[in-house]
């Protein structure tokens, strides 16, 4: 695919164990010539943790992108009538935003960015990152699979062992399955196995 001229919006949610991961597939659209503009959860940008600190994935985001990051719902709402975006990934997409997604919730920048996306009838690829994709986040996984616009990074069971209700995606898929939603398509096969012991 011609990746020249496309716009994406690239949200980040805060499963903070998975920035270092995320950060060089959004350099895989900026290489292949998208237009990447960031837009990051109040987590990503108010809070240090042991995988790095707050500046530190900001810098990031905005050295890879080129782009000033959306940080606020007031900065995500016009993303709705400019209708900018040609496809939004969240991705990490934790359990707290696929449930306040999934149930019409929207207090988050990257919620504001879904919303507007859906409004627009464009596509939104979630990658997920939830400790409960198993457990009673498998009702809103389950609702939003059957949504229309919204589409998944393939996914499966990270840690089957040490946490059984534990859903990852495979994040080096992020832009195929962006692609794919792109001709109205969810990439296949969408559940796989992602296992990883060390967790």
């Amino acid at each position: 695919m011609n990746w020249n001229g496309i716009n994406v919006g690239y949200a980040l949610s805060g499963s903070h164990c998975t920035f270092e991961e995320v950060m060089p597939q959004i350099k895989r659209f900026v290489d292949a010539g998208a237009n990447v503009y960031p837009i990051a959860s109040y987590s990503l940008i108010q809070t240090d943790t042991r995988f790095g600190k707050a500046e530190d994935w900001q810098k990031q985001l905005k050295d890879i992108t080129g782009n000033d990051i959306i940080a606020t719902i007031v900065d995500a709402e016009p993303l709705g009538p400019s209708k900018l975006l040609d496809v939004l990934t969240i991705s990490p997409c934790t359990g707290n935003t696929t449930s306040k997604l999934a149930n019409a919730m929207t207090d988050s920048p990257v919620l504001m960015a879904a919303k507007a996306q859906m409004r627009n009838q464009r596509p939104v690829v979630l990658g997920i990152s939830t400790n409960d994709g198993l457990g009673f986040n498998l009702a809103n996984i389950a609702k939003l699979i059957t949504a229309k616009h919204i589409y998944f990074v393939p996914f499966g069971q990270d840690s089957p062992e040490g946490k059984p209700n534990s859903l990852v995606a495979r994040m080096e898929l992020i832009m195929e399955a962006c692609e794919a939603a792109l001709q109205g398509k969810q990439l296949q096969p969408m559940v796989v196995e992602k296992f990883n012991y060390m967790q």
